[in-house]
């Protein structure tokens, strides 16, 4: 876009007699071959009455030109790295001139040169986003999609997988710009179960314009899957065996002709990841002072992921893509719990609770994409259609065998949760540029339901059958429309640039519950059905300014939404074990945030610096009460009810430094600070629930080229520690490390990498409440050592180093004037 067009003086001179004409030279400079644009290529002018003066500029994300030149004779030439430069001697350009689509030719006889040259395009920075280029992360190799993410800066993954964006886990993930089942529609768990190297790339965007979601007051992590460009047949084959036992063979293949494009990744993978915990319970009330369990975590998972698409070619301006994605998983977790009650010192009751999950999940997701450039001034029109379900099936079976005394009686369970979530997604958006200014507009609609079936039996030990608990069994079914539209304006100004955008979403959130459950008169009613409607505006503001060509500072202001899920809204109480009970609260409200962000950037020639200060105030925060309830259980055990509720307001505060520099072209250094802090306030039923909370996380990567071509790569991440208004959570520690080489003449590369080298991602935390503490340890999994040999076909190195240049193929969602 020329909104966003930055002219570089090179070497620039004045030019005697300061009131000569002006004329204003456009163009745009793609690749000749696929004819994607090329960013940062560079326009040279020569003067050639004084060939002293030099001046140009610099194409921008869609390798458009814009620049302001005296009138004059010039030798005119276009560079760009590896490319043929583009040239035309004697120019008389004494009027505004259009050099229409210069088309840039590879250079053979450089690529072996620039090899180097194309890793450091790891991290590109833009105005409203941040993009990682996945495939270069040497750590991933073997790992899941949460591994990943784990490894991209402003993100954090706890030990569990929820994801947080600057300390704050209401993450809208998207995948290729668009809610999908792959993402588990707002639950992180499937994302634990996709292979990373599925991921072309990942986009962190801390300031959306109106064009995306306003949901999620963090942001949105928008996940960029494979799908190359190049023509003809090629591909790449990536074998991972590891310890703890894991498994893992995938295929990347692409073949591409002039009319069309078929592009697949078809992946199977076999992990275990053996677990711990332990957590130290102390009670003022109740049968025991003390209960120790001392957990041992089992899990084994087989999943089958398949994608595949073919894009269709209708005229050089326009396309239709359609693709398949699904992913077929089952699982089978083993949790052995040893139970010690005490009373003082004195063991009272010993036992062995052992809990078995058997899961099955099936996602399926088809997608229907229409691309046309209307004209070569960036007119643009897109349409999409998408259905996504996910059948989720779960099975445990919990029985518990008394160690001491032997005579103890123990109840034994069985739980049965069956999930199925469905989804339609329906998507028009519309760019039409107006010389330095651009307008957008848009409609998206979603549409959701999920019904969830949860059963609950337990053994009878008088008649040695199981018996369904009519008081927790039922059937929820819940469903949620929401229609957006949006208009955003872009112009620049000189060395400002601004982008103000406005977003209208409608919500219907609707629920109905079926259950057996009759309460009784102490009971209040259960509310059986509810039916919640709600509109908002949603504002957002995106300046810049350019203090030169490589330095600029930006504002952006946004306001966003956190909408309830299912499970907070499901009025039924269910429980995770025999102490812990869960009900959603259907008179849940949503949460607005009002986000503003003030970040800076300066590029040197090895050296990149992006630093930000942000503030959130979020209204209608939701927290999770938990409460003691004055029921024990039958063998004398306290009972814990949890609830979320609108808890007031909630502030955040934060600062966030990145650092990428470049010293050698075999090393690459890339580290990133955020601190944050957030003051939380809100009072119930009586009591404070209130908390402060300072924080910060840091990661550093180094990645050094060995001799004999060895690459070393070295990621390390702490996380601070923290509290909220009743835990308080230790600082966590953690390095990840990999080696890796290039065999049979640069077509296949073999890793070894080990994930939590030093086996101390764990999570150690203190649970105060009222009449009882809790100390713990939990660590989900143990450090992982994978060895993998990846087999390239038909790709040479430049195919391989490419993913860090702009294409407009992307799955590129900002379109236009957010995209810098």
């Amino acid at each position: 876009m020329a909104i966003f067009f930055t002219v570089l003086q090179v070497g620039a001179q004045s030019v005697e007699g300061g009131g000569q004409r002006t004329v204003t030279l456009k163009g745009t400079v793609v690749d000749a071959d696929e004819n994607f644009p090329l960013e940062f290529a560079t326009l040279v002018l020569e003067s050639t009455d004084n060939p002293s003066v030099v001046t140009g500029g610099i194409t921008d994300a869609d390798g458009k030109f814009e620049v302001d030149a005296p009138a004059g004779n010039y030798n005119v030439k276009v560079e760009y790295i590896s490319y043929k430069s583009f040239e035309l001697k004697s120019q008389d350009l004494s009027n505004d001139r259009n050099f229409g689509t210069i088309k840039l030719s590879l250079d053979v006889a450089q690529l072996d040169a620039v090899e180097v040259t194309g890793e450091k395009t790891t991290v590109e920075v833009r105005l409203d986003k941040k993009i990682y280029n996945i495939g270069k992360d040497l750590t991933t190799s073997g790992a899941t999609v949460t591994d990943a993410l784990a490894n991209v800066p402003s993100v954090s993954v706890d030990v569990e997988g929820a994801v947080s964006l600057r300390g704050n886990e209401n993450v809208r993930i998207l995948i290729n710009g668009k809610p999908s089942a792959l993402a588990g529609f707002g639950s992180t768990d499937a994302l634990m179960q996709l292979p990373a190297d599925a991921i072309e790339k990942v986009e962190v965007i801390t300031s959306p314009s109106a064009r995306y979601d306003a949901e999620g007051t963090a942001g949105i992590l928008n996940i960029v899957l494979k799908k190359d460009k190049a023509l003809g047949f090629n591909g790449s084959v990536n074998t991972t065996i590891g310890n703890p036992d894991r498994a893992q063979v995938s295929t990347n293949l692409n073949f591409r002709t002039k009319k069309f494009n078929i592009f697949t990744t078809l992946g199977y993978t076999y992990r275990e990841g053996p677990g711990s915990g332990y957590f130290d319970n102390n009670y003022n009330i109740g049968d025991y002072t003390r209960i120790i369990e001392d957990r041992d975590i089992n899990r084994r998972n087989n999943n089958f992921n398949g994608n595949i698409g073919i894009e269709y070619f209708l005229t050089d301006k326009s396309s239709i893509t359609g693709s398949f994605f699904t992913r077929l998983g089952d699982g089978k977790d083993q949790t052995d719990n040893l139970n010690s009650r005490y009373n003082g010192t004195d063991l009272v009751i010993q036992s062995l609770r052992r809990e078995i999950q058997d899961e099955t999940q099936h996602n399926y997701q088809f997608a229907l994409n229409y691309v046309n450039n209307l004209d070569e001034d960036g007119q643009k029109l897109t349409a999409d259609i998408q259905y996504s379900r996910d059948n989720q099936d779960e099975y445990s079976e919990i029985t518990e065998n008394s160690i001491f005394p032997e005579s103890a009686i123990v109840p034994t369970d069985h739980i049965y949760s069956k999930e199925k979530q469905r989804e339609w997604l329906f998507q028009v958006d519309y760019v039409l540029p107006m010389g330095e200014a651009q307008f957008e507009a848009g409609y998206r609609g979603n549409y959701q339901s999920e019904p969830t079936d949860y059963q609950l039996d337990t053994l009878n030990y008088d008649t040695g059958e199981f018996d369904t608990d009519r008081g927790v069994t039922n059937i929820f079914k819940y469903t949620q429309n929401v229609n957006a539209f949006y208009t955003q304006y872009g112009n620049k100004f000189g060395k400002f640039s601004a982008l103000l955008g406005l977003r209208l979403e409608t919500t219907n959130i609707k629920g109905e519950l079926d259950s057996q459950f009759e309460p009784s008169e102490d009971d209040e009613t259960l509310i059986e059905e509810f039916d919640n409607d709600y509109i908002g505006l949603f504002p957002t503001v995106n300046v810049t300014y350019e203090l030169n060509e490589r330095e600029n500072i930006s504002l952006g202001y946004n306001r966003r939404i956190n909408r309830p899920r299912s499970w907070f809204l499901n009025p039924f109480p269910s429980r995770d074990s025999r102490t812990n009970i869960r009900q959603g609260n259907p008179a849940l409200a949503p949460a607005y945030a009002d986000a503003f962000d003030l970040g800076y950037l300066k590029r040197w020639e090895k050296l990149t610096l992006t630093s930000s200060v942000y503030y959130q105030r979020e209204t209608n925060s939701f927290e999770w009460i938990q409460q003691e309830s004055p029921k024990p259980t039958d063998d004398g055990l306290i009972i814990f009810e949890s609830m979320p509720i609108n808890l007031a307001t909630n502030q955040r505060y934060g600062a966030e430094v990145g650092l990428m520099y470049n010293p050698f072209k075999w090393w690459r250094l890339n580290g990133s600070f955020n601190f944050f802090k957030f003051i939380k306030d809100g009072e119930y039923e009586g009591r404070d629930f209130g908390a402060e909370n300072t924080s910060w996380f840091s990661r550093f990567s180094s990645k050094l080229t060995l001799p004999a071509k060895i690459e070393w790569q070295v990621n390390s991440f702490y996380m601070g520690p923290q509290e909220n208004s009743q835990t308080k959570t230790e600082g966590m520690f953690s390095v990840d490390m990999a080696f890796a080489k290039d065999i049979l003449k640069d077509n296949a590369t073999i890793t070894l990498n080990v994930s939590d080298l030093f086996n101390s991602r764990k999570r150690q935390s203190f649970t105060q409440n009222p009449n009882s503490s809790s100390d713990s340890e939990f660590q989900w999994r143990v450090r992982q050592v994978n060895l993998s040999f990846v087999y390239r076909f038909n790709q040479s190195k430049r195919d391989r180093n490419r993913n860090g240049r702009p294409n407009n193929d992307d799955f590129e969602e900002e379109g236009g004037f957010g995209k810098g």
